[in-house]
C-alpha cells in the first residue's frame, strides 16, 4: 500500500493568456450530466527511476524532492490551458425540484499527492499474473462519485515513489472529461514537464449543445446515496492485463472479414472485441441457458460523427454507449465474423442525426444511470488503444506500463490500452475469478494472447 507523505492543492500558474471561459460557468451537456452518478476516470503510468546522470538533463543529479517540485510546477503551468480541471462543479436547485450542474472555473486548484511505497518494486506490478490490489492505492479519490465534484477536486494526481520507479496516477471527474480529454490533458502535462513552454494541442473548451436544446440542462433531484456501496463488490473480482500483438490482431481482423465474405469493413478493434466477447461467454459458468441474452456495450465517440464534426481537442464528454444484444447460443454458433459484423453495423448506424435525436429525447425525459444499472448482464468497454499513453515523457523516459484504478470496475469490464509496441493492444479484463481462470484454460483464447 502507498503511504501518503503530503497533499497540497495546485492552482494554475497564470503565465499564459487564458480562455474567455475563465472565472465563468461552463454548462454541462447531456453527455456530461448522464455521468453524475458513476465514478471518475482513473488511469496511471508506471515509470522506471532514472539511473544515469546523463540520461536526461532535466533530472540529472536531482533528488526526489526536486523531481516532485518539478511535477507540481509543471502541473500548475498545464492547468493554465485546462481551467476546468482547477475548478469545481456548481449546482443550482430550482423551485420545480430540478437541478442544474455547471463547471465553475474558479481556480480553487487540483489536488496533488506525493506518496511512497518503498517495499514495492516495478517488478511487483509487472510480473504477477493478476493486477495486484495495491495498485488501486496509487490513485486518489477512491470511492468518490462525479456529483461530489461540488466539493471534491475535479482533478487529483498522486505521484507514488516505488523502490525503483514512480507511478503517476490521475483521477479526473468523468462529468468534466472523457477518455480522449483525459489523455489530452496527460499528454499536455508531459509536454510541459519535458520542457515545452506551450502545449502542441490547446483544448477547445466551449461545450457543444444542439441548437434546439435549452441550457442549462435540468435533471430531477436525485438521491445521492443511489450508488453507495457499489465498490463493495470489487474484492470478488480479479483483473488481468492480456497482451495482443499487431500480428495476432491482424489475424483476428482477417478471419472476421473472411467469415463475412461480403465485407472488408470490420476493423481490428471490432474483431478483437468480438473475439473477447465470444471467449468470455464461452468461459462464463453463469450462462446456463443457451437462449439467455448477452449484451456488449460499445463506447462510441461523437466528435467525428457530428456535422460539422467537433474538434478532436474538444474538452468534455464526447462519448456514449450503445448495446449489441444476442442470445448466448447464437453468439457462439455464428462465429467471430458474425459477432464483429453486429458491432460494425451498430457503430455505423450512429450518425449525427441519430445523436441529435437521442439528446433531444433524453432532455425531455432525463434519467441518470448508475454504474450498476449500466453493467448488469453485460460486458462494457472503456478507454481506447488509440489514446497516446506510451508517448508521455515527463523528463526521465517513457512509461513501461499503463494501469487503471478501482473506479467503475465490474464483472465484465474491458479496458483497452495502447500496447508498448506499435500496433499492439493491451486489454485489462475484470471478471469473476472463476471466469478468468476458465479463460486461462481455454486453448482458443490463449493461442491469441502473448504472455
Amino acid at each position: 500500500m502507498a503511504e501518503i507523505c503530503f497533499t497540497t492543492m495546485v492552482q494554475p500558474a497564470g503565465r499564459h493568456c487564458k480562455s474567455s471561459t475563465d472565472s465563468l460557468r461552463i454548462e454541462l451537456t447531456p453527455w456530461d450530466v448522464r455521468l453524475l452518478l458513476v465514478g471518475p476516470i482513473q488511469k496511471g503510468l508506471l515509470f522506471l527511476k532514472p539511473s544515469l546522470p546523463q540520461e536526461k538533463e532535466l533530472v540529472a543529479n536531482t533528488s526526489t524532492t526536486t523531481l516532485i517540485d518539478h511535477l507540481k510546477t509543471s502541473l500548475s503551468r498545464t492547468l493554465d490551458f485546462f481551467p476546468p480541471l482547477a475548478g469545481r462543479l456548481g449546482i443550482i436547485e430550482k423551485a420545480d425540484n430540478t437541478t442544474s450542474f455547471f463547471i465553475n472555473c474558479n481556480d480553487v486548484g487540483a489536488q496533488f499527492i506525493y506518496a511512497v511505497a518503498p517495499s514495492i518494486a516495478v517488478a511487483n506490478i509487472l510480473e504477477p499474473v493478476y493486477v495486484p490490489r495495491f495498485v488501486h492505492s496509487f490513485f486518489p479519490l477512491n470511492g468518490v462519485q462525479n456529483h461530489e465534484g461540488v466539493s471534491k477536486p475535479l482533478l487529483a494526481v498522486q505521484v507514488t515513489e516505488l523502490a525503483d520507479g514512480f507511478f503517476i496516477g490521475s483521477t479526473v471527474n468523468h462529468a468534466v472529461a472523457d477518455g480522449s480529454s483525459f489523455w489530452h490533458f496527460f499528454n499536455s502535462w508531459s509536454e510541459i514537464s519535458g520542457g515545452f513552454d506551450k502545449i502542441t494541442r490547446p483544448p477547445f473548451l466551449e461545450r457543444w449543445f444542439p441548437n434546439d436544446i435549452d441550457c442549462p440542462i435540468r435533471v430531477p433531484l436525485f438521491d445521492k446515496q443511489l450508488n453507495e456501496g457499489f465498490y463493495s463488490i470489487l474484492p470478488k473480482l480479479q483483473e488481468r492485463v492480456f497482451h495482443f500483438t499487431k500480428e495476432k490482431i491482424t489475424g483476428l481482423k482477417e478471419k472476421a472479414n473472411a467469415e463475412m465474405k461480403y465485407t472488408t469493413r470490420i476493423s481490428s478493434l471490432q474483431a478483437l472485441m468480438a473475439f473477447l466477447w465470444r471467449s468470455i461467454i464461452r468461459c462464463t459458468s453463469t450462462v446456463v441457458h443457451a437462449d439467455e441474452e448477452t449484451n456488449f456495450r460499445v463506447a462510441i465517440g461523437v466528435r467525428p460523427r457530428l456535422h460539422p464534426p467537433l474538434p478532436q481537442e474538444y474538452f468534455g464528454n464526447g462519448v456514449y454507449f450503445e448495446t449489441v444484444t444476442t442470445k448466448a447460443s447464437e453468439l457462439l454458433e455464428q462465429g467471430q465474423g458474425w459477432a464483429a459484423w453486429q458491432m460494425n453495423k451498430l457503430i455505423a448506424s450512429q450518425t449525427g442525426d441519430e445523436i441529435r435525436n437521442f439528446l433531444k429525447c433524453w432532455v425531455k425525459n432525463p434519467r441518470l444511470p448508475t454504474w450498476g444499472s449500466v453493467t448488469t448482464n453485460a460486458l462494457i468497454t472503456s478507454s481506447s488503444p488509440r489514446f497516446n499513453m506510451y508517448g508521455n515523457d515527463f523528463g526521465w523516459g517513457k512509461p513501461v506500463a499503463v494501469r487503471s484504478g478501482e473506479a467503475n470496475k465490474c464483472d465484465g469490464k474491458l479496458t483497452f490500452f495502447q500496447g508498448p509496441e506499435e500496433g499492439s493492444i493491451d486489454v485489462e479484463i475484470c471478471l469473476l475469478p472463476e471466469t478468468l481462470h476458465a479463460m486461462e484454460d481455454d486453448a482458443e483464447f490463449m493461442e491469441v494472447i502473448t504472455v
